[in-house]
């Protein structure tokens, strides 16, 4: 009896152990990914990433947009506009809600 509750316990242990051995090991490749060069595919992604943000910090919004792509958006806002009644499309709208007024009525 003694004997099979030490085997659960070990069984639990191991579980534990292998557990916490796998969460080590996953965060340590996290770490040490970081730490090392990237893989040359993700450091063009990272780049390509960042020289679009750059791009588009300079320009003040759509990277490498013409004449085209602004007629289109103009006319998707005001198809947009004609279709909910007009209004401010970049803003949030602002929603009033009154308190319904009850009648009071007696028996």
């Amino acid at each position: 009896m003694i004997l099979q509750s030490l085997f659960r316990f070990s069984a639990a242990a191991r579980s534990a152990l292998s557990l916490q051995l796998q969460r080590n090991i996953g965060f340590t490749a996290i770490v040490f990914n970081k730490t090392k060069d990237l893989d040359p595919i993700q450091k063009l992604f990272l780049d390509k990433i960042r020289d679009y943000d750059a791009k588009s910090k300079k320009a003040g919004g759509v990277v490498d947009a013409g004449p085209e792509y602004q007629k289109n958006m103009d006319q998707e806002i005001a198809k947009l506009q004609r279709f909910y009644g007009g209004g401010d499309l970049e803003k949030f709208p602002d929603f009033k809600f009154e308190e319904p007024k009850f009648d009071e009525v007696t028996k």
